[in-house]
């Protein structure tokens, strides 16, 4: 579960790297400037490393799950369509989900 997880958020990260047409629409469209997307996108991948890393994996977690909070707040103040709001709330479910399969300490905090 886990590494689905991570693949996917590096290929978001790099994504915004790269700032390929449709990354730079979508970004522009939530609101943020142009500029703003490779910070963005460097921030995103440093969180990602962060949970990856089995040591600081929980604090990565923490940052992931609040980062995407933000995207979920983004999607409802552009008034994107539900899919949007749901998608970044299921991607640190299901990060949670895999450092609890992986994790000790996180199963014991439950």
């Amino acid at each position: 579960m886990s590494a689905i997880v991570s693949l996917f958020l590096v290929m978001d990260g790099v994504m915004k790297l790269f700032k390929p047409l449709v990354v730079v629409k979508a970004t522009v469209q939530l609101g943020y400037a142009e500029s703003a997307i490779v910070g963005i996108g460097v921030t995103f991948l440093l969180f990602t490393l962060l949970y990856i890393v089995p040591r600081t994996s929980a604090v990565g977690a923490v940052l992931l799950t609040g980062y995407l909070g933000g995207a979920v707040a983004s999607n409802v103040r552009a008034g994107m369509p539900v899919f949007n709001v749901l998608f970044p709330i299921i991607i640190p479910g299901f990060a949670w989900g895999g450092l609890w399969f992986r994790d000790l300490r996180v199963r014991n905090l439950l």
